[in-house]
This record gives C-alpha cells, structure tokens and sequence, in this order.
C-alpha cells in the first residue's frame, strides 16, 4: 500500500498500528466532507490554470462517485491505507488513473484533514443545535401539561419559595435554548477556510487564489495568515466540546432533580414502563436508568473537553501529530450529546407530575408575607423578617 508521503522505504508495521491507531475508522465520518473539499480543490486549480477543463471534469466526477460509492458501503478505509486522504486519492487513481497524482498539487494533509473537518464540524453543531432546541420545546410542552401544578422551590435541599411545575420546567427549557445559542457561536471559529495554507505556510510559487474554494465551500473568510491555522487547531474543538459539556451539565441536572422526584419519598412523578427497567432480583423494582444514565453523560463531556485542551496544551507552533488525536475526544463528545440530545424528548413526554402527592410546606410563602408587610405598614425590610420567623417560631 503507497501511502501519500511514502517514498518506498518499508515501514515497520508496529509503527503504522501506532501511529495511525484509530485514525482510518474515525475518518469515515469525514469522507463526503473531503470529497467536497478536493472538489473545491480542483476548482481552485483549474482556476489558477493548473488543471484542465477536461481533467477537472474527470476529477470531479470521479470524486462524486467516490462519495456516493462510501455512502453506499462499497468501500471503506483500512488501517494499511492510514487515513481517509490516501483512502480517498487510492479510489481516484482506481478510477482515472495517473490523473488522480494532480489533485494534491498545492494541498497538504494538513489543510486537506482541516477542511474536511471544518465542514463535518458546521453540521454536527446544527445537528446539535436542534437537538437542544427540541429539548428545550419537550420542557415547554411539560409545563403545558401541568398548568397550576404547585411545586416547592429548593434551596439547601430544603423547601424554600412557592414555585410550580411550569416555572421549573421553563427554567431548564430557558438554559437549553440558551446552550443552543452558545453551540451557534462555534460557527465563528469553524467558519474560517483552511484550504490553501497547505503544512501551515501557503503554497509558494503557485498562483491559488483562495477565495475560490473558500466560495465554493461556503466558508465566511479564508483563516488568514496561513501561519494561524495551525495554531488554530483544537481552538474550536474545544469550543465545541465546552458548550456540549455546558448542555450536559444542564441535562444532567434536570435528571438529577427528576430522579429525586422519582424516589418513594417524593413521589412527584411518574414514568412510563418504556422508559424505566427492572431489577434483576427484586421483583418489585423499576429504576430510571435513562436519567441516571443522563446524569452521568456529564461527565464524560468535561473528560472529552479536558483531553482536547491537554493535546493541544504547549504544543510549538506548526503542525505536530499530536493533532490527530483530537479526533477521538471530538467525535465521542458529539456522539454522547447527540446520542443524549436523541432520547431526552422522547424521556420527559412520558414524564408525569402527580399533584396528589406534592405537599408544599406553608412556611415557603414566608418570604412573601413578610413583603406583604413591608408594603402595606411600610416597616424596613429587617423589621418584618424578624416578624415572620418569631411568628413561624412561635407557631
């Protein structure tokens, strides 16, 4: 197998296991985007007069059945291929010949990886965005179904103010739709096109006018000077995975207090048999292990975030391949929220409050009545406090 920088040495096995690791596999995701990427690519060569009409008519056909082939399941990439680049180029060759040795010219896999990247990146914030979004809609239409269903607000663990079901359940749908908000921001950092700063130092002696491929890929700007980009990677990443760490915090909390709720000694809610299991030894058992499971998601997010800050952490300026380790921390935590973001509608439409057995504690309108005095005796604030509580103490 000729991988893209091989010069014919032989490359001891070992090293290519452990330098390549899970790399070919976690490429998969990204073919269509780099098929999209060397399209543009080629445009962009076929611009600056390095490639012919006829060829870039070859190239790029070729490269749409590539994608549509991968889609299909009809190739895959292999761990003797390395990564998804040599992958993509070996399919080309298969298909036009020598003509697919002119499709690098200009490129390295340095922007070749990043473009692709950058453009997978743009639809999975989306995708996570409307997952949030819709998380924060099943919170509403929870609310909905509960009109005037009092709750106590805690404090301490303790019963603290008169609150209601609606005014919980619109507070987490007001935090998810703002996690939302702060998934779109990432777009500022993703919307920046590599493609032409090459190994990080642009393509000298060529005339490539980037703006070609940053308008065909549909970028804002070109990431400039070339010398940033490499310094850029990780930055965005772990933008990403912050406000999915941020969104599981949220969706965790909200598990944890349903959970509470669920406990005999609450009792506040109930949950449909579809959505709880059993217990293997005792019969009468039905445990919430999609909010326990919720709960804990949390975790594994701020891991996924803390390793991607640790590689790039230190790092000299330039590529190094400790870069390609982002991929795994990425990809799992956009996995683990979408996974998450995927049932969590679906887990509160069957959630039911039980008013029967919510018994708020008289004492949590104290704040209240002792406002009521402030304003209609006209007392300072202190004044009525110190009344409440001796009235509550005495009573």
């Amino acid at each position: 197998m000729t991988r893209l920088w091989d010069k014919g040495a032989p490359l001891d096995a070992r090293v290519l296991a452990y330098t390549a690791g899970e790399d070919h596999g976690l490429d998969e995701r990204l073919v269509a985007y780099d098929v999209a990427g060397s399209i543009a690519h080629a445009e962009g060569l076929h611009a600056a007069g390095l490639l012919g009409a006829e060829d870039l008519a070859a190239l790029t056909g070729a490269l749409h059945e590539i994608g549509a082939a991968h889609a299909r399941g009809e190739w895959r990439i292999t761990l003797e291929q390395e990564d998804g680049q040599t992958a993509l180029e070996a399919e080309l060759g298969r298909r036009v010949g020598a003509l697919a040795g002119r499709i690098h010219l200009g490129r390295s896999r340095n922007d070749q990886v990043l473009t692709a990247l950058r453009l997978y990146l743009r639809d999975a914030v989306e995708e996570l965005r409307a997952g949030a979004d819709a998380v924060g809609e099943a919170l509403r239409a929870l609310a909905a179904r509960h009109p005037g269903v009092a709750l106590p607000g805690y404090t301490h663990m303790q019963q603290a103010m008169p609150s209601s079901v609606a005014l919980w359940a619109q507070g987490f749908a007001a935090e998810v739709h703002d996690d939302a908000e702060g998934l779109r921001l990432v777009h500022r950092r993703i919307g920046k096109n590599p493609l032409g700063s090459a190994a990080g130092y642009g393509t000298p002696g060529l005339p490539l006018d980037r703006e070609v491929t940053r308008r065909r890929l549909g970028f804002p700007a070109n990431h400039e000077p070339v010398t940033a980009v490499q310094l850029s990677r990780g930055k965005a990443e772990a933008q990403l995975l912050f406000e999915v760490t941020l969104l599981l915090n949220d969706l965790g909390r909200l598990a944890a207090d349903l959970l509470l709720f669920y406990t005999q000694e609450f009792a506040y809610v109930s949950l449909p048999d579809e959505f709880t299991t059993g217990s293997s030894i005792m019969p009468q058992k039905r445990n919430p292990d999609v909010f326990e499971l919720i709960r804990g998601r949390s975790a594994a997010a701020a891991a996924c975030l803390a390793e991607a800050l640790g590689i790039v952490a230190k790092l000299p300026s330039g590529y190094q391949r400790d870069l390609q380790l982002l991929k795994v921390p990425l990809f799992r935590g956009i996995d683990l929220a979408l996974a998450t973001l995927g049932i969590v509608p679906a887990a509160l439409d069957g959630v039911r409050f039980r008013p029967e057995n919510i018994h708020p504690d008289p004492a949590i309108h104290a704040a209240e009545r002792a406002y009521r005095l402030v304003v209609e005796q006209g007392i300072p604030f202190r004044e009525a406090y110190r009344r409440v509580a001796a009235e509550l103490a005495g009573g």
